[in-house]
Order: structure tokens, then sequence, then C-alpha cells
């Protein structure tokens, strides 16, 4: 299609195994965290996980339209269990300020991702509703 950039997109699904990943996942309150994440996750997407790159767990398929006019293949919804905090991928507008955002407790945001340090430190009603805003966002 004419004026459309696709790139190469360097984070790719794999046939990884997501159980596998999260067992391995470290420090155990990262790990208990994740699994409270993946089964959210799973139940707001309807979606089996799959890996996406060396640590990234993503739930359903989409296209992504940059203004830059890049385009590239994602999950509709992630996360990565990192060492210093959960990361979650939830689109474009993820970091722009909200009531949900104002809601969800101790987090730092950027473009497109919200990092949290602990599950404790935040309120999981805002984050499952910040999760089906995404989901909503990438099936409209």
């Amino acid at each position: 299609m004419a004026g459309k950039k696709t790139a190469d997109n360097k984070t790719k699904p794999h046939e990884g195994s997501v159980e596998l990943y999260l067992a391995a996942v470290e420090p155990e309150v990262r790990r208990e965290d994740a699994v409270v994440v993946d089964a959210l996750m799973r139940r707001l997407s309807g979606e089996e996980p799959k890996m996406w790159g060396p640590s990234i767990i993503g739930y359903g398929h989409t296209t992504l339209h940059y203004h830059s006019g890049r385009v590239v293949e994602a999950p509709k919804v992630a996360f990565a269990p990192r060492k210093p905090s959960l990361v979650f991928y939830l689109g474009n507008e993820a970091a722009e300020p909200g009531p949900l955002l104002r809601r969800l407790g101790k987090h730092k945001a950027s473009k497109g991702c919200i990092y949290v340090n602990r599950l404790a430190d935040i309120d999981l009603g805002a984050l499952e509703a910040l999760v089906q805003e995404s989901l909503d966002r990438s099936s409209g």
C-alpha cells in the first residue's frame, strides 16, 4: 500500500511456553504477580497467551498504525514481568493521563507502557479497566 512504511518488527510471536517462562520469573513476588496478571488478561481477552520476543506475554493480535506511517504487528495487550517492574503494553494511548491512570495508584507511564513495581501497589479494578479499554480500542 502506498504511503505505509512496513517495518520488520523485532518483537515477534513464537511458540515458546508461557507456562515455563512464568515458572522461571524471579523474584518470587514478581512471579506471583505475573500469574495473577496472566489470569486477568486471559479472562478479559478470551485469548491464549503467546510469547512475543524473549520476555513479553501477549494476548490476541492487532496491527498498529503509527502517526509516522509505520505499521507493525503486535499483541492486543501484553505484559512483561521484568525484575525491576511489571510492564504493561496497552497501546499508544495508555500513557495519556486520565481518571483510570490516576486511580491506578503507584506507577510510571510512558508512551504505550505502564510500569508497576508490585500489584499490591495498585488498584486491580483500575488495571482491569485499562486492559479492557485497550482491548476495546484494538477491536474497534
